[in-house]
């Protein structure tokens, strides 16, 4: 393996094949590559501002401390941006743990002062992104150094890069109630064995399995495997949504993506003083 720090990112190979590699930005700890001989697995906007100035569109995003815009109903957190700030603020890279693993970092002290007085919580959040032949895995430590607790919201925001959306299915979802964000946050339940998609999708499935699957016909394209994170978002975008994002590109590029997202969002969780709390998800790809 080969670790590679440039001045706005890191990026990790495996070993002497450079076309198995995955790249993070240092602003918002974001995976902005991930490549398994030469073919990239993460769908990115064209159009995604890659100098700090906004959150990337694409690639996996990190949400902390809130998932969505402020409900008006947790003053804890509704005076944050939508999607908390860990996606919009530089991390600080801790290193390397071994050949194939780094470390980021992000504490009150590298909040910007009105993300700081918004959110005064004393906390540490350890990122880990580790690179295997055919999976990434990637992990959040959450701690809570001080004296008061705090609720939180974690996701992560993984786009996932797929031939046609419209022959792609997300399956271990079925049966599941789920809230529909595309109607009014209405709670339903999937009665089809998996999910489909043929027109904008936006659904947070509660109490999910641990493992879920992205396949195209009979074939398993992904395997997502969650570890301490119970709920999954299921998303996309199609025609409408993506015409108004200034930051969507190509516009049709909806087509060759389908976020699957691992994460506790649909209800907040609470860390105690001096207490931890760790989320992991595997990526895998089946090539």
């Amino acid at each position: 393996m080969t670790v590679t720090s440039f001045d706005d990112s890191v990026e990790i190979a495996l070993g002497s094949n450079t076309q198995t590699s995955v790249k993070i930005l240092n602003y918002g700890a974001t995976v902005l590559s991930w490549k398994i001989n030469g073919k990239e697995q993460l769908w990115l906007s064209e159009a995604s501002k890659l100098d700090g100035s906004r959150a990337v569109r694409g690639g996996i995003p990190l949400v902390f401390p809130r998932f969505g815009p402020a409900s008006g109903n947790h003053p804890a957190t509704d005076k944050l941006p939508q999607h908390g700030f860990a996606r919009s603020v530089t991390w600080e890279l801790l290193g390397q743990v071994d050949d194939h693993t780094v470390q980021f970092g992000l504490g009150p002290e590298n909040l910007p002062k009105d993300i700081a007085a918004a959110w005064s919580y004393d906390f540490t959040l350890i990122y880990t992104v580790q690179l295997l032949q055919d999976s990434l895995k990637i992990s959040l430590d959450v701690k809570n150094p001080g004296k008061e607790a705090f609720d939180f919201n974690v996701l992560f925001h993984t786009y996932f890069a797929v031939p046609e959306v419209q022959n792609v299915t997300v399956a271990g979802l079925n049966k599941l109630a789920y809230f529909d964000k595309v109607a009014s946050a209405q709670v339903a339940s999937d009665s089809e064995k998996e999910v489909t998609f043929c027109k904008e999708t936006d659904r947070v499935y509660r109490n999910s399995p641990a493992q879920v699957e992205i396949k195209e016909g009979s074939k398993t394209l992904f395997t997502v495997q969650a570890s301490n994170l119970k709920d999954t978002v299921v998303w996309n975008p199609w025609t409408e949504k993506a015409q108004e994002m200034s930051d969507w590109a190509p516009k049709n590029g909806f087509h060759q993506m389908v976020c699957v997202e691992s994460g506790v969002v649909a209800d907040f969780a609470k860390l105690a003083s001096d207490a931890s709390w760790t989320g992991s998800v595997i990526l895998k790809a089946h090539i």
